[in-house]
């Protein structure tokens, strides 16, 4: 299968998506699973993987219900509170759906820069093998070198790294990314999500070369086999279509092997999230 492994939906209100400032007012609007349809069917993929973007048990009911009405919906990362000591109680109720794929946090928005180490959080976390669930890493650049100490304390449990770690493409920085991007792929149980990049670059002005330098570091650090595409639409449609966002992705993968090009585009996916 073509996996689009990172995608949003949601009904938009000014309070619930404050996080969608001014020069994203583009993207003030619903986005439902109508809309992505039409766009997968044209680039010839065959499902997606719905992500949170509000942290809510009533969120991810809502994506649970969305991908049981629509087949294309192939898994769902939902979201419950990890650092809670009820987290066995609200996983268990969702344990009937079998789209539920893996949980994240938005650990990119937490004052505490320790806080993936936190110990309350860390217990949440052990909890996810019991019900064979994934975990999505949110974070910044910055942020990594925790985030390599937190997968450490988990050697068993299954990490899709969102986003590639957020690194600074507006600015072409490269080094100090690289190196932290290259000792997390040093842990197998650790995936990597190739997408995000276009709203990390200058929304109006962003060059396809410069992403690509991102792109080589991952897929020489992760290798295909643990690298996947995503086009975070709609948060995409600030600075690129979905279209043209899937056929760079498909252009840079075209001069791998077919075996390394159907992991990327679907297989790590289907891997990863168990789908």
């Amino acid at each position: 299968m073509k996996i689009d492994a990172h995608h949003h939906f949601w009904k938009y209100n000014a309070v619930e998506y404050a996080w969608i400032d001014g020069a994203m007012k583009s993207i003030r609007r619903d986005f439902l699973p109508e809309d992505l349809q039409m766009e997968i069917a044209a680039a010839g993929g065959d499902g997606v993987v719905s992500v949170q973007a509000r942290q809510t048990v009533a969120e991810t009911q809502w994506l649970l219900d969305l991908a049981h009405k629509h087949s294309f919906v192939k898994g769902v990362v939902g979201w419950v509170p990890l650092a809670s000591p009820t987290v066995s109680a609200d996983l268990q109720r969702f344990r009937r759906h079998q789209k539920l794929k893996a949980i994240r946090h938005i650990v990119q928005d937490e004052p505490d820069a320790d806080f993936l180490v936190r110990d309350d959080f860390n217990r949440g976390v052990r909890v996810l093998r019991q019900f064979d669930l994934a975990y999505d890493i949110l974070i910044f650049e910055r942020q990594l070198p925790v985030a390599i100490k937190f997968v450490d304390r988990h050697p068993d449990q299954r990490f899709i790294l969102d986003h590639m770690a957020k690194p600074r493409v507006q600015s072409g920085e490269l080094s100090s990314w690289r190196r932290d991007i290259r000792t997390l792929a040093e842990r197998p149980n650790v995936y990597c999500k190739v997408s995000g990049m276009v709203t990390r670059a200058d929304d109006k002005d962003w060059s396809e070369t410069r992403l690509r330098m991102y792109f080589e570091v991952v897929l020489e650090a992760f290798g295909a086999k643990r690298c996947m595409f995503g086009s975070d639409w709609p948060v995409c449609l600030v600075a690129c279509d979905y279209p043209r966002g899937h056929w760079i992705v498909s252009g840079w993968v075209v001069m791998l092997s077919a075996d390394e090009q159907a992991h990327i585009l679907g297989g790590t996916a289907t891997e990863a999230y168990n789908l």
